[in-house]
């Protein structure tokens, strides 16, 4: 082990050696890390970036561990962000600005910001994650995606020993992606996401236009898409989550395990008019965007296992451990269905979830 690691002594009262991150990654993949260190507030962020800096040891972040994969050994600093706090900041006319701390839960902020009366995150309800990690991989669902309600993003450079605080138009939100992924952050763990400030309209618009919202809201009584509230949908949004979704409690699995892929137009033609059935979804850039899922579905994945995981049964898009899988059990089942893919449709998948 590097010389840093070497002597507990010189290590910040906040770090632990040998730490085992099984039980703080949805995959449940037993993994460990040489350092590891909860950070509960800024003063616990100042010790362990001081020390980084001083032994250039490896950093990863980690969040609410729903969307990585990790290694059997981390050699390096695991930083668990952990830092909590959400509060009313501000009002326009326009609209109410939210602070949240990059260690408060995803699913319990939007439930608060709901419970406020604050409409605008209920598509996004009951994704599993920190709000931290929100902003970096632009977290989407049902028609919504956090960057269109984020004011600005608080974070420290520990490179640096920094703070700073950029806004919606700087952090270059695309799908799936920001600054922070196109410049490798969110696998260096140069950057840690101390807060971001949500901008969520006074005049709120519901966002119904996802096929199943409809339907899934008359089966819980609202009989008018007009007189649908944010709450309302919030749980409509939830309930078609649980039919799609394995509860990683039950079933560990990191969520959408691909990204739907965006191609070009022509190529988009090629394939519609070889298979008509294809869901196809024309983006602002003229390109267009295809499901993951069915294209996994079509290659016989759905439902199959490769050893100890496989591609789960009610959604083709989720890969699911079931039981005793390491990294590179993942690592063979992703490669094998992106192999598949790329040979029947001459598209590339490319996994979402991040391996330090």
């Amino acid at each position: 082990m590097p010389a840093p690691y070497s002597s507990s002594a010189m290590l910040p009262a906040r770090l632990r050696t040998d730490a085992d991150l099984g039980a703080l990654n949805s995959l449940a993949l037993p993994a460990r890390a040489a350092l590891f260190a909860r950070l509960d507030s800024i003063d616990d962020i100042a010790e362990v970036g001081a020390y980084a800096r001083r032994t250039a040891c490896r950093l990863f972040v980690l969040g609410g561990g729903s969307n990585v994969v990790l290694d059997d050994a981390f050699d390096g600093l695991v930083l668990h962000m952990a830092l909590r706090g959400r509060a009313l900041i501000g009002e326009d006319g326009e609209a109410v600005y939210v602070r949240a701390s990059g260690g408060e839960p995803w699913p319990e902020f939007v439930e608060w910001t709901l419970a406020q009366g604050w409409g605008g995150l209920e598509n996004l309800t009951a994704i599993p994650g920190s709000v931290g990690a929100a902003p970096i991989q632009n977290i989407g669902a049902y028609g919504r995606e956090v960057g269109e309600l984020i004011a600005s993003v608080e974070y420290v450079d520990l490179a640096e020993g920094t703070s700073h605080v950029v806004s919606r138009d700087d952090c270059q939100f695309a799908y799936r992606d920001s600054v922070f992924k196109q410049r490798g952050w969110h696998r260096d763990g140069r950057v840690l996401v101390t807060a971001v400030v949500f901008r969520l309209p006074k005049r709120w618009q519901a966002q119904l236009g996802y096929a199943g919202i409809a339907d899934t809201l008359a089966e819980h009584g609202v009989a008018s898409l007009a007189t649908a509230d944010a709450r309302q949908i919030a749980k409509a949004v939830a309930a078609l989550r649980q039919r799609k979704l394995p509860d990683p409690a039950r079933l560990p699995n990191a969520g959408s395990f691909f990204h739907n892929p965006i191609v070009e137009a022509g190529h988009a033609a090629r394939l519609a008019a070889e298979f008509p059935a294809m869901p196809q979804h024309r983006q602002g850039d003229g390109r267009v965007k295809l499901a993951a899922g069915w294209l996994i579905e079509q290659t016989g994945w759905k439902g199959r296992t490769l050893g100890p995981v496989g591609m789960y049964a009610g959604q083709a898009l989720v890969l699911v451990n079931h039981g005793g899988a390491r990294s590179a059990d993942v690592r063979a089942l992703a490669s094998a269905v992106a192999h598949d893919v790329r040979e029947r449709f001459s598209v590339e998948l490319h996994v979402e979830p991040i391996t330090p």
